[in-house]
């Protein structure tokens, strides 16, 4: 059998440089040492009941083709289901694990592939009998029944350095997309009276 990467098991990995050569590359390594200076040592020692039943955790099954951080040699053993990629954040999503998780990019494309995914959200609602309500949805009706204008001033909130943009964030895209909506009508309007 094929050794597992120690990350999931319960073994502990063996350094693979001395504890001398590490301390003289690395300042300050190997502070906690000491079993004095960490107080779950006790539970540390070999021979301690976990109260696992297993040694490696049964593999989940994958379903369709998962992400997996290049900094794993396989996919972890438990992982989420709730929300299959799809569409274009999925496609986002995806690329986004060819870079390691130490990169900006990685993180960077799984905030635009939130974003896509919102917006594509968004356009599937129109399809059905109940779309998106923006005011509702934003809760900007609370800030007039739930004193929400009161509660920012006089206060040490930390949202208030930022509240004038907020409705930019917010409504913005909707104002725009409203926008764009009304040109695409009269543009087409004017072409169908254009043809008679």
């Amino acid at each position: 059998m094929a050794e597992i990467p120690t990350p999931y098991t319960a073994a502990k990995p063996a350094l693979k440089e001395s504890v001398e050569d590490l301390r003289a590359r690395i300042p300050g390594w190997g502070a906690d040492l000491d079993p004095a200076d960490r107080p779950s040592y006790p539970r540390e020692q070999p021979g301690i009941e976990t109260g696992a039943h297993w040694d490696f955790p049964e593999r989940q099954p994958e379903k369709w083709p998962r992400e997996r951080s290049v900094e794993h040699a396989f996919l972890t053993p438990v992982f989420g289901t709730s929300t299959p990629p799809k569409g274009a954040s999925g496609a986002i999503r995806k690329y986004a694990y060819k870079y390691s998780e130490g990169r900006a990019a990685h993180w960077l494309l799984l905030i635009a592939a939130d974003r896509v995914d919102a917006w594509e959200s968004h356009l599937r609602s129109f399809a059905t009998m109940r779309p998106d309500n923006p005011v509702t949805e934003t809760g900007v009706l609370s800030e007039f029944s739930r004193h929400g204008v009161r509660s920012r001033f006089g206060q040490k909130r930390a949202d208030v350095n930022h509240q004038w943009i907020d409705p930019l964030l917010v409504g913005g895209p909707w104002v725009l997309a409203g926008l764009g909506g009304v040109a695409a009508v009269r543009a087409l309007t004017r072409a169908a009276g254009g043809r008679k």
